[in-house]
């Protein structure tokens, strides 16, 4: 297949083709297989990196979170090792915080979303560019473009920019354009798009129900949008859209239907064909259970690659995983020609960023003084408190009831409704609901902790105490998506619910949710609702000033947080 390297996305120059077309006379079979391959790292450690860069020849590795000194020693130890420059990627949503234990949390998507101000998506790519290019990360794994129609989706939720198709173009577009003037490659993803399932692709190949007209005016719309921005490249997720594959290849039964990362038809005729996407394409983590349900893993390893994506990441056995890639490239299951085809694109991507020629002139490795300077300094901060001030979102008011001050309401009541601690993986901070009960102390309230009693029929505690010694009942939920959790919902104590905002038509009662927009379904009669969209030390500052009346509400739902139901508007 021939590529034309010097259009939209890689805009080689003559010099760049030449150094991607003679890298690729240079390899052997076994250096173009390892090309294929994107690893992890957790440590910086030196003999495993080694391994990756100089031992295998990988053509990429992503990295999770580090300190400033191990990510910059893991990079340098990967680049060096290294005969062709390597793709270091990570995972950047929301803030270099993702890679780099000191990074800048700028915001989540929909965080951003909620200032209803594009430019903020615009500082979202600009802060991870400068922060990223800093450490050496030259490939972002973002930004999501999937459209939150679904709030029962337990993936999407607040990784979006909303539910509104528009929003989420023009939102995804900022980020690409701006991270990309750093050196850093955009990935938009999760292609053919997220957020109209209920289910999770880490645990199953789930599906994008569209018809193939209402996907072109709302996914569609939001891969054209980066796509013609330059984003490039692509992540494709475990999900299906049967829709398009069936209108691409009318003769397929249902049960050969298949996830956009072995479709074919999705990859080089929706994505390649009718969105006219040059990039790069790379599977999403292959360790997710998405491929393994639908075939045989020796079977799917390489049909990623001669299905039209161009890189496997991760692998389940990295031994065992690259001999079914080599194998299917011996058995012709990957042509020659294709082999070549997603090298070259590995190449053109590596050229583009210019990476051959920081090789040469050394630049390539990561300055420790200048990147402390960058990372989590104090401007960056300073535009993560901007958002989260203007992000926060005041969904249902109770008039009269805001502003809270210790001169209206003295004797606070809080109930924490909170995850445990393996939640705090997929980002949220950890103890935030006494944090921000710290914050109210401060203020001058007094905050007495909800702590479930005994008593069932007949023994309960009478309403009138709960009446008599409360001003006012403050509910602090912080409680986060993330993969292999199926339902994110409000759980309540034993005795008989003892938790539930029962006391909200007698007592003013305002509900806090720090992480996720759409608890309103399991509280629906709550008659003061804000959504904060995070968790850290700038949203809850802003978030006691909101409270108190020392600054307005200002966010806008980028979703309906009323979840669709009529009740959660009473």
């Amino acid at each position: 297949m021939y590529i034309d390297l010097k259009k939209n996305p890689f805009f080689l120059a003559d010099q760049d083709i030449e150094w991607v077309q003679s890298t690729l006379a240079s390899m052997t079979q076994e250096e173009k297989i390892a090309q294929l391959f994107c690893l992890i790292t957790y440590t910086d450690d030196e003999q495993y990196l080694a391994y990756l860069a100089k031992g295998l020849k990988v053509g990429g590795v992503m990295t999770r979170t580090m300190s400033l000194e191990e990510m910059i020693n893991t990079v340098t130890r990967l680049q060096k090792n290294a005969k062709v420059p390597m793709l270091i990627s990570a995972n950047l949503e929301a803030g270099l915080n993702q890679a780099c234990s000191t990074g800048t949390r700028v915001g989540c998507e929909m965080g951003i979303a909620a200032t209803d101000d594009v430019k903020y998506a615009h500082e979202l790519g600009r802060i991870i560019g400068e922060e990223a290019s800093a450490l050496g990360i030259n490939w972002a794994f973002a930004p999501i473009i999937d459209i939150d129609y679904n709030f029962r989706n337990p993936i999407t939720n607040t990784r979006t920019f909303g539910s509104d198709p528009e929003r989420v173009a023009q939102f995804g577009k900022a980020y690409v354009e701006e991270v990309q003037k750093y050196g850093i490659a955009a990935s938009i993803k999760h292609f053919p798009g997220d957020g109209v399932d209920e289910r999770d692709q880490h645990l199953l190949a789930s599906v994008n129900s569209l018809t193939a007209e209402e996907w072109e005016n709302t996914y569609g719309k939001a891969y054209r949008t980066s796509i013609d921005a330059g984003a490039k490249t692509v992540m494709v997720g475990h999900i299906l859209q049967p829709a398009w594959s069936k209108k691409l290849k009318p003769t397929l039964r249902d049960e050969e239907i298949m996830p956009g990362l072995i479709a074919p038809e999705l990859l080089q005729g929706l994505l390649r064909g009718y969105l006219g996407f040059n990039g790069l394409i790379v599977t999403d983590s292959s360790t997710m259970a998405g491929m393994g349900t639908v075939m045989p893993r020796e079977k799917a390893v390489p049909l990623t690659i001669a299905a039209g994506c161009d890189m496997f990441l991760f692998t389940k056995n990295l031994e065992e995983d690259m001999r079914f890639m080599t194998q299917g490239v011996e058995s012709g299951v990957i042509t020659k020609e294709r082999l070549d085809d997603a090298v070259t694109r590995i190449l053109a991507l590596k050229a583009s960023l210019k990476l051959h020629e920081k090789q040469r002139d050394g630049s390539l490795y990561p300055d420790m003084a200048a990147a402390e300077k960058i990372v989590g300094c104090s401007e960056h901060k300073k535009i993560s408190a901007e958002i989260a001030d203007r992000s926060i979102t005041l969904v249902k008011e109770e008039k009269g009831v805001l502003p809270i001050t210790p001169q209206r309401y003295k004797r606070v009541l809080v109930y924490k409704k909170e995850g445990k601690a393996s939640a705090v993986a997929a980002g949220i901070t950890e103890g935030a609901a006494d944090k921000l009960i710290a914050k109210l102390k401060d203020e001058g309230f007094d905050v007495t902790e909800f702590v479930p009693g005994g008593g069932w029929e007949g023994m309960a505690t009478p309403v009138q105490d709960v009446y008599d010694r409360y001003d006012l009942i403050v509910y602090i939920a912080n409680l986060a998506t993330k993969s292999n959790q199926t339902v994110v919902r409000l759980e309540w104590a034993e005795p008989m619910g003892a938790d539930v905002p029962v006391y909200m038509n007698s007592v003013p009662t305002v509900f806090i949710s720090l992480e996720n927009p759409y608890h309103l379904l399991d509280v629906p009669r709550v008659k003061t609702f804000i959504n904060t969209y995070g968790s850290t030390e700038e949203i809850l500052d802003a978030l006691v000033k909101k409270l108190t009346g020392k600054s307005a509400f200002c966010g806008k739902s980028p979703v309906d947080a009323f979840c669709g139901k009529w009740d959660t508007r009473l």
